[in-house]
């Protein structure tokens, strides 16, 4: 069998190393390298430099990424975990984190665990293993230090090495109850999320402290708990059943995401109530679903991309060595007006009284 003559490319269909590119081109390894790998402040003449990349292109060199990585102990792949690959609220952060990592060509490996305490003990290891530099933990209940940098999306531990990105929930609480209360609603019902969402505690905590500072009655035969492990509609359908099966009276009601305040919509529509002539809804997110289901969703925005992007941003302004690791960062909710809330029924009939009567006097 011939041997290859020295100074040749390799014709055998195997992938042309940098050594034989190199010895092609009768430079040193180190000269090619820099020019493939866009390295700053060599100075290589420019008629050298296309030549390089002109051989480059002719065999079809691709650079190493897992030798430049072990060069440069960098991977550029960042560890995403998430409770469920669903649209929605984790599907609008997941866009946020993307859309970053893409802008600052970054890679990243998604694990969901259904909020499952041995796959999110598990899987911070297995991404690391594959290379990730950092994770990002979306409504993901994280109990312990991790060996690289995290910044957690809905996350409220205090953790060393973690960063919390949250939402404002005191301010969200009071522009939610407010909005009811400044309509007239004083019998609202009030809807609960899954113990294992990590914003759900939080939430209450704030919803209950605005309903108190109102003066407003939270009774425990109007509170219904979120309990299924969904994101779809179908969350708040059957508890809202259930709430109307027992009689209970109330004008308003306070749900704890978009999609439960969407199947709370439809169990009300299914028992001959209207929203919001008869039941005013409120939801919280702001999921795009929310402003084109009938009627439109009243809800509190949560700025969902833009706390992903943050969290991407955050995270790798702390491997760069550019950010601090700094304990929260808080973004502000506003208050969507739609169509699902309204003046209760008694107000409303007592304005159309007024009005009338009004109307006769200027007669």
């Amino acid at each position: 069998m011939p041997k290859k003559k020295q100074g040749s490319a390799d014709n055998s269909g195997e992938p042309v190393t940098l050594k034989v590119l190199a010895a092609y081109l009768k430079l040193d390894p180190a000269t090619v390298s820099v020019v493939l790998n866009n390295v700053p402040g060599r100075s290589i003449p420019e008629a050298t430099r296309e030549r390089i990349r002109s051989a480059a292109r002719k065999f079809n060199y691709q650079p190493s990424f897992v030798a430049r990585s072990l060069r440069n102990r960098r991977t550029m792949t960042i560890g995403i975990l998430v409770p469920v690959l669903a649209d929605g609220y984790h599907t609008e952060v997941m866009s946020g984190i993307g859309d970053h990592l893409l802008e600052e060509s970054y890679f990243y490996f998604i694990a969901h665990h259904r909020h499952r305490a041995d796959l999110i003990e598990q899987y911070p290891n297995l991404l690391t293993s594959r290379g990730a530099e950092g994770i990002i933990a979306i409504d993901t209940h994280l109990n312990h230090k991790l060996a690289v940098p995290v910044v957690a999306v809905a996350g409220h531990s205090r953790i060393q090495g973690v960063t919390n990105v949250v939402l404002d929930h005191n301010t969200a609480a009071e522009l939610c109850v407010r909005h009811l209360y400044d309509q007239g609603h004083r019998a609202i019902a009030f809807m609960r999320g899954q113990t294992y969402s990590s914003d759900s505690e939080v939430r209450w905590q704030a919803i209950t402290k605005v309903a108190r500072d109102l003066g407003l009655s939270i009774k425990p035969e109007l509170t219904i708990q979120l309990s299924e492990d969904l994101t779809s509609p179908e969350l708040g359908y059957p508890v809202v059943q259930q709430l109307l099966a027992h009689h209970r009276r109330f004008s308003a009601m306070i749900c704890f995401n978009d999609m439960a305040a969407i199947g709370a919509i439809r169990a009300l529509h299914d028992a001959g109530l209207r929203v919001p002539e008869d039941i005013s809804i409120i939801g919280f997110d702001d999921v795009p679903q929310a402003a084109f289901q009938t009627p439109s969703l009243t809800t509190i925005g949560q700025p969902l991309h833009e706390m992903g992007k943050l969290a991407a941003q955050l995270l790798l302004e702390r491997l760069n060595g550019s950010g601090l690791a700094s304990q929260e960062v808080a973004v502000k909710p506003r208050l969507i007006v739609r169509e699902s809330t309204s003046l209760p029924r008694h107000l409303r009939e007592k304005a159309a009284i007024s009005k009338t009567r009004k109307k006769d006097i200027a007669k």
